[in-house]
């Protein structure tokens, strides 16, 4: 593909470091920036690749100029990259200057869409760049380091080259119609469906994964008014973030703040203590607290140890009615309690979790004082350790790849059944297309033009040679 334009842009947010890097790419990359940089020695429209300048913009900074000649850059084209002074001024001369000279000023992700463009990344590596940039974990980084690199796109490719085949040979067959004969092995697009939907499948299982790598767990503070919820939260982040007070209902929305605990990012949600009232705003907050209940990954059930142990019951009925994912249940105030007694609890509390068919996880804390927090950290790493992934490591983590891959298995789900029941060869084939679309979306590729399947069947089968 040509394309006209070279376009600039900065690389860096000016004023926040020692340098800043502006980037030029296009066909008269080189062009341009000899209009506006002085090299000490040669021009960079001589320069090789990969090499290194130094020069000025003359009465403006001292830069060092990076060369990149096409193929070999980012973008696929020649490029410069010019490093200044980390002034916003200057870096405002030097764009206005190349802008003069020629360029034009990039579109927000314009250098990424031309490296797609121009085949030096497909589209799941295109997207894995802004992931990339934005991860805050070691998790978040190695699931987008690996899509970067193309381990999502590996897992697809083989697939797709695989039904396309099978497509190429069911088209062959319309082309024979009158002659009643298969191409394709039936027994073999058979099998290649089943793997390749129980391959697809687990892709789009990993989404839920993905995203709470990308996003963060939601972990939901909940309990009775008056518990320690607040209290625990600003411990766990290390600041008063939440008001802590001894009168019931303080808390009247959710709080969300993060910490990033094994390589893993965890939004935990300090929510209103549920509890009957009258007050309307209170009401609205208990309800809220209901749908993190329901939202959340890991619920941190939190009870006051100084209870009853019949309102303690009463109190894990009640939030446990609503919760559908892991729980862990922290019995704080403990340091206020007699060991004796605290360890009772701790039994009744067990009972009541187990009865309820849920993993019983119980921990003691005194939430005021820090005590219990390196054992509740420890247990929430062992409640999500399948999201620390390795370098090879596939998570899903984008919606658009997630959607697309639930329509493919759809797809060749319709596929095996019309294969079984002996629907006709085209209505088949149709199928198949609908499957391969789906992964062309995600890879950004177009092999269904009927061009692609007509020189796919010409090269691989010699018809009439």
């Amino acid at each position: 593909m040509r394309i006209e334009h070279t376009i600039v842009a900065p690389a860096t947010i000016p004023g926040t470091g020692a340098i800043s890097i502006i980037r030029v790419s296009g066909p008269d990359a080189l062009r341009i920036t000899d209009s506006v940089v002085r090299l000490a020695s040669g021009s960079v429209g001589d320069a090789p690749g990969y090499s290194l300048h130094y020069g000025e913009v003359p009465g403006l900074d001292q830069v060092l100029v990076s060369v990149f000649r096409a193929p070999h850059s980012y973008t696929g084209e020649d490029s410069v990259e010019i490093s200044t002074h980390a002034s916003a001024y200057i870096v405002q001369e030097v764009v206005r200057l190349l802008l003069e000279a020629g360029a034009r000023f990039a579109e927000p992700g314009e250098f990424t869409r031309r490296a797609f463009l121009n085949g030096k990344m497909d589209l799941t590596q295109a997207e894995a760049v802004a992931d990339v940039i934005a991860a805050g974990t070691a998790a978040a980084h190695r699931v987008a380091m690996n899509q970067l690199k193309g381990g999502f796109s590996r897992e697809l490719v083989t697939l797709r080259e695989e039904l396309l085949e099978m497509a190429s040979l069911l088209e062959l067959e319309l082309d024979f119609s009158e002659e009643d004969v298969e191409f394709a092995d039936r027994g073999k697009l058979l099998r290649l469906l089943e793997d390749g939907r129980a391959h697809i499948d687990r892709l789009a299982a990993s989404f839920h994964q993905g995203n709470m790598v990308k996003n963060g767990v939601p972990v939901a503070i909940v309990g009775p008014a008056n518990a320690g919820k607040s209290t625990l939260l600003n411990a766990l982040v290390g600041e008063e973030r939440a008001i802590v007070t001894d009168i019931p209902g303080t808390t009247r929305d959710t709080l969300e703040e993060t910490i990033t605990l094994g390589g893993i990012l965890y939004r935990f949600i300090d929510t209103a203590g549920i509890r009957a009232s009258q007050d309307t705003v209170e009401k609205l907050g208990i309800e809220r607290s209901l749908q993190k209940i329901s939202q959340a990954e890991i619920v941190l059930l939190m009870l006051d140890a100084s209870q009853s142990e019949d309102i303690l019951r009463e109190q894990l009925q009640e939030v446990l009615a609503h919760v559908c994912s892991k729980v862990i249940v922290l019995l704080n105030k403990c340091d206020l309690v007699d060991a004796g007694a605290c360890n009772k609890k701790v039994n009744v509390v067990n009972s009541c979790v187990t009865s309820a068919g849920f993993q019983s996880v119980v921990i003691t804390l005194a939430a005021k004082k820090q005590q219990g927090l390196d054992q509740l950290k420890a247990q929430l790493l062992a409640a999500e350790e399948g999201l620390i992934p390795n370098a090879e490591t596939t998570f899903v983590t984008n919606l658009r790849h997630f959607e697309a891959l639930t329509q493919a298995s759809s797809a060749l789900s319709a596929c095996h059944t019309a294969l079984t029941r002996g629907i006709p060869s085209d209505l088949v084939a149709e199928d198949l297309r609908r499957a391969l679309s789906s992964i062309n979306a995600i890879l950004g590729t177009d092999l269904l033009d009927p061009e692609a399947i007509l020189q796919n069947i010409f090269a691989k089968h010699c018809i009439g040679k």
